[in-house]
């Protein structure tokens, strides 16, 4: 069951990548006589890893594709026409010390956009001279735009060539915490001529600055949402105009280079997604104001791109894979162009339900989607509570095949949106300042409680499980709470303050907002799980992979070693061939099947008084 990442179209064609579980391959994909081809040869990937997650690893310019090249971080030509067993991607940078992403053709100056990023910066977490915004010409040759700035997101191009725009934010901020949008000209060469910033009206986090011809359009969430607004950079202070009233997400978290989630329209008006509930909805928005929504049997929605008038999106829906997706502009009309098959026939799916939990406080509450295990239940069923990585990110109504196989294997499943996830607005987002490791496990908590008290679960056969930052939240459930028989950790954080001096430069500063300033391990040492072993109240199941630079192996070893020194239950399981995140489908499928073996096991023990 391939995944699609990423999404681009032109003259040529709609292009595409397909993460193939079985090899972890991103390859790339098109329409060929109306139907899918696969262009790209076995074991070739495309995939950019600047900033360890990536993004932007694909553009076309002039019908030729460009991406990068997953084994070397370079830039790659690949002439799309003709037999694919004959297409041989051709280097077009050639510069080791350096990967790259954030890909971006720029057709009136002839030549592409990118973000670029030393491979093994000697260099301080804040030094600005690691990441630069590029230009690569035809020929290969790179020339340094812009740097000075801790990163940089993907550039947008004016459609005469002659206006650049762009967003930056520096170290130790993350880019949904405060980033600025940056404007330049363009000379006769090609070189930026009076870079300038343009500051929101309050501190903000700004990302997908794209135009529509001349007018400049981007996403801030100054005014509480993440709103696509037109900017208006004459005078001195920039207007930022919200292109709609809706106080609602129009984007989630900028994890990855290059996202889009919204376009401007040639007619003054949009076209994007809004995130209501958790759930991703497709409007588009008339110059004149007028709003309406489109293909609303999709719960998300990725990628968006434009010809003509059809827009072209990667979309999701809770019943199938994501799909290719055409949208006729002016009808409203779907032609799904590849993608949507059922993993299993759609009658035997668990469908999921909205819950919020009960506010308690003055912050918005907690949410989730609730899937009911299969069959008909006679009393009710084990929970897992899923915790989505990041913070911040989003559990959206999709279909996740994992989630079906536990409802199948009889476990009723709450995927959690806790204060700090994305979707919500700013504050939601920024709830988890200084709380990580409480609030966010109170509301795992509540969630059992809350789906007990429903009828909807047995609250003493309750399981959690997350990964990256979710495992650091399970962990911390297993401190000193009775709430959770047992946890599984997938590559989770275990020691924060070792983590933020191993972990890659992106998320290097992060810790210190999401856990308060420390000047020690000490500081941290009620929220260490490493540091708490002898108090988790049940075992905890590992899965680590070996190439992980983000959350390194050292510290799940360390951590399964306390639990074993405190005479506690638990194993590891090593993956030498994965990195953050499994991409192969053998391990994935081993992480299933050696969770369903604990959580079963664990299921048939006495409830502890």
């Amino acid at each position: 069951m391939c995944q699609r990442e990423s999404l681009e179209v032109s003259s040529a064609g709609v292009f595409w990548l397909e993460l193939e579980p079985a090899s972890g391959v991103s390859a790339l994909h098109t329409l060929h006589q109306g139907r899918p081809r696969r262009l790209t040869a076995d074991g070739y990937s495309m995939r950019s890893r600047v900033n360890g997650y990536g993004g932007g690893a694909l553009c076309l310019l002039n019908n030729i594709v460009y991406g990068v090249n997953a084994d070397t971080g370079q830039v790659d030509r690949i002439e799309a026409a003709g037999d694919p067993s004959c297409i041989q991607p051709q280097a077009l940078t050639r510069t080791p010390a350096y990967r790259y992403g954030g890909l971006v053709a720029d057709a009136a100056n002839r030549r592409l956009l990118a973000v670029r990023e030393q491979v093994a910066p000697a260099l301080p977490n804040d030094s600005s001279e690691v990441q630069a915004l590029v230009a690569i010409t035809l020929d290969g040759q790179v020339t340094v735009l812009h740097q000075g700035q801790g990163f940089y997101g993907a550039a947008t191009v004016a459609s005469d060539g002659r206006q650049l725009a762009w967003v930056c934010w520096q170290w130790p901020h993350m880019p949904w915490q405060e980033s600025n949008l940056w404007l330049a000209d363009v000379d006769d060469g090609g070189r930026l001529v009076n870079p300038r910033v343009l500051p929101a009206p309050v501190s903000a986090a700004v990302q997908q600055p794209q135009f529509q011809g001349s007018e400049l359009y981007a996403v801030s969430d100054h005014q509480g949402w993440w709103q696509p607004c037109r900017v208006d950079a004459v005078g001195v202070q920039p207007a930022w105009v919200p292109a709609t009233a809706a106080l609602a997400d129009h984007a989630n978290a900028p994890w990855q280079l290059a996202e889009r989630h919204y376009l401007p329209l040639p007619d003054g008006g949009w076209v994007g997604v809004r995130y209501v509930k958790g759930s991703g909805e497709l409007w588009r928005s008339s110059g004149c104001g007028q709003e309406v929504r489109l293909a609303p049997g999709y719960t998300d929605f990725r990628s968006l791109c434009l010809a003509g008038g059809t827009l072209y999106c990667l979309a999701s829906r809770w019943d199938a894979l994501t799909e290719v997706l055409a949208v006729d502009l002016a009808n409203g009309q779907l032609q799904v162009l590849a993608g949507g098959e059922l993993p299993w026939p759609a009658i035997g799916l668990s469908r999921p339900e909205p819950f919020s939990l009960p506010a308690t406080t003055a912050e918005l509450p907690a949410t989730g989607f609730y899937y009911p295990p299969a069959g008909s239940p006679t009393e009710p069923p084990p929970l897992l509570v899923l915790i989505l990585g990041g913070p911040p990110s989003a559990s959206y109504p999709v279909l996740r095949p994992e989630i079906q196989f536990w409802c199948r294997h009889g476990f009723a499943v709450a995927d959690l949106n806790y204060r700090g996830s994305t979707g919500f607005g700013r504050a939601f987002r920024l709830g988890l300042q200084g709380r990580w490791g409480q609030v966010d496990v109170d509301d795992a908590c509540a969630a059992v409680a809350y789906l007990a008290a429903e009828g909807l679960a047995d609250g003493d056969r309750a399981f959690i499980q997350g990964r990256s930052s979710g495992g650091y939240t399970a962990l911390m459930a297993m401190v000193g709470s009775t709430v959770f028989r047992g946890a599984v950790s997938l590559f989770g954080v275990t020691d924060p303050w070792h983590l933020q001096g191993c972990t890659h430069r992106f998320e290097s500063g992060y810790l210190d907002w999401l856990l308060g300033a420390a000047a020690s391990a000490e500081d941290w040492q009620d929220r260490t799980p490493a540091r708490l072993a002898e108090r988790m109240t049940g075992p905890v199941l590992f899965f680590q992979g070996g190439q992980d630079t983000v959350v390194v192996p050292a510290q799940t070893e360390a951590m399964a070693a306390a639990m074993t020194a405190a005479g506690l239950d638990t194993e590891v399981h090593r993956f030498p061939d994965e990195g953050h995140g499994f991409r192969r489908q053998v391990n994935q499928v081993s992480v299933l099947t050696q969770s369903l073996a604990f959580y079963q096991r664990l299921c048939h023990q006495p409830v502890k008084a």
